[in-house]
């Protein structure tokens, strides 16, 4: 393993030995400084960051046992190892009880050294790894995407508080595009098992044939095309969690399969007779109605049961109007960094339409629509013009207003012709300069 700027802190009574470590650390490119006791160790831990201590264990005044008490104190990730003269087993035994990585006697080994110092900082390596994952994952507690403010949505966020701690199994129910599987995650990732994986399986995308090697896996052989031997979905989601999305496409002889392996955590791979056995917490989500589907016998009954413990019910976006305009924000926000772009926000009128809008395909349609508004949009504000909304019944209230509804009027003209103002002036039969002293007056135009 490479040495190169591992930083290492030498604390030793004797000069001769400081030295001598201080040259062989420094030949492989470590950061190195030396400290002679306890005390300056100390003054010198308090300032820098340090991934390695070697310290003596028989030192005048504080001894290296102390010593390293004290380093554990500051900064558990230091990495301590022992050196001394007085070798023995009861100074060993005491010195890792105490939390030392290794111990070495004098005269120093520089063999042996070699190899604790590279297991040492490939240690450190892997603390500094797993520290990385854990902070990502708290990160990512949350997921961005789930934003919102109105009392509706903030009931789901509760719940989704409420049951992460467990481990019961969950059903998210709503309509398709309002964020089942943000709000999966967003269990997962503020659940005991966050940090192992989720898995996630969409039941709609795979015949019954195609779902049963994926959730089961298969051996070698299994069927034609089997070359080899494949883990399913349950084995990957072992410690973690496991999402279906779509439950109720799964076909009746599947889910009588599924429920034996919901209830026992334990399977065989296609073409295999070893029970496989495994742990993970299982969420699913369907827009379907799953009553009528048991009432009409095409979901068991018992499965239904097992999978809706918990009951989680994502308002679509239409009933959640005042969240709109954030979660439109937001979307304009990435955007912007990922194409560079200088839109800074959205046109009055802009806004006006989409708040006003019934969004069908909810969230990830408004997404879809905001994605779309900042490739076209020519200006730095977002016009009501680039907006790509199909404006029909689906718009919101009824205008009585003709000033209103004028506006609208030109805004759906503009949509169609792109924003051409000259093939939008014809549509309407109207001059080109009347026209755009309409866009200015409705400030459809930034």
């Amino acid at each position: 393993m490479d040495l190169r700027d591992l930083g290492v802190l030498i604390v030793d009574d004797e000069h001769a030995v400081r030295d001598s470590l201080r040259r062989w650390f420094t030949s492989y490119g470590c950061r190195i400084d030396v400290a002679a006791d306890g005390t300056e160790a100390l003054a010198k831990l308090a300032r820098g960051k340090w991934d390695i201590v070697l310290l003596d264990i028989r030192m005048p005044g504080m001894d290296g046992l102390e010593l390293q008490r004290r380093i554990r104190e500051i900064d558990e990730s230091v990495i301590r190892i022992m050196i001394t003269a007085f070798a023995s087993a009861e100074t060993a035994v005491e010195a890792l009880k105490e939390g030392a990585f290794d111990y070495i006697s004098k005269p120093v080994n520089l063999a042996q050294l070699d190899l604790v110092v590279r297991n040492a900082a490939e240690k450190r390596r892997l603390l500094a790894e797993t520290a990385a994952l854990r902070q990502t994952v708290e990160e990512l507690a949350t997921p961005e995407e789930i934003i919102g403010e109105t009392p509706e949505f903030r009931r789901v966020l509760e719940l989704v508080g409420e049951v992460a701690r467990s481990e019961a199994t969950v059903m998210i129910r709503g309509e398709s595009g309002t964020g089942k599987e943000l709000v999966a995650r967003a269990i997962h990732a503020n659940s005991p098992r966050k940090y192992h994986p989720i898995v996630c399986i969409n039941c709609g995308a795979y015949t019954d044939g195609l779902l049963e090697s994926e959730i089961f896996g298969h051996e070698k052989g299994a069927f034609t095309g089997a070359q080899a031997l494949r883990r399913g979905k349950l084995e990957l989601a072992n410690k973690g969690t496991l999402f279906f999305d779509e439950i109720g496409n799964i076909g009746v002889k599947m889910q009588v399969d599924l429920l034996r392996a919901l209830e026992t955590k334990q399977f065989t791979r296609l073409g295999g007779e070893r029970i496989v056995t495994t742990d993970f917490r299982v969420i699913s989500a369907t827009n379907m109605d799953l009553e009528r589907a048991v009432r009409d016998g095409r979901f068991r009954e018992d499965l239904y049961y097992r999978l809706n413990v918990f009951h989680i019910e994502i308002p679509p976006l239409r009933a959640r109007q005042a969240d709109i305009p954030r979660l439109a924000e937001y979307f304009l926000a990435k955007f912007r960094r990922s194409m560079g772009k200088a839109s800074v926000g959205f046109a009055p009128e802009a806004v006006k339409l989409l708040t006003e809008y019934r969004w069908p395909g909810n969230v990830r349609e408004l997404r879809n629509v905001v994605e779309r508004a900042m490739v076209v949009a020519k200006g730095t504000v977002v016009a009501a013009a680039d907006l790509s909304l199909p404006f029909s019944e689906a718009c919101g209230p009824e205008i009585d207003s003709l000033e209103e509804n004028e506006k609208l009027h030109i805004a759906r003209v503009l949509h169609k012709t792109k924003g051409s103002v000259t093939r939008a002036a014809e549509r309407l039969g109207v001059e080109r300069a009347t026209l755009y002293a309409k866009i200015k007056k409705y400030g459809l135009r930034d």
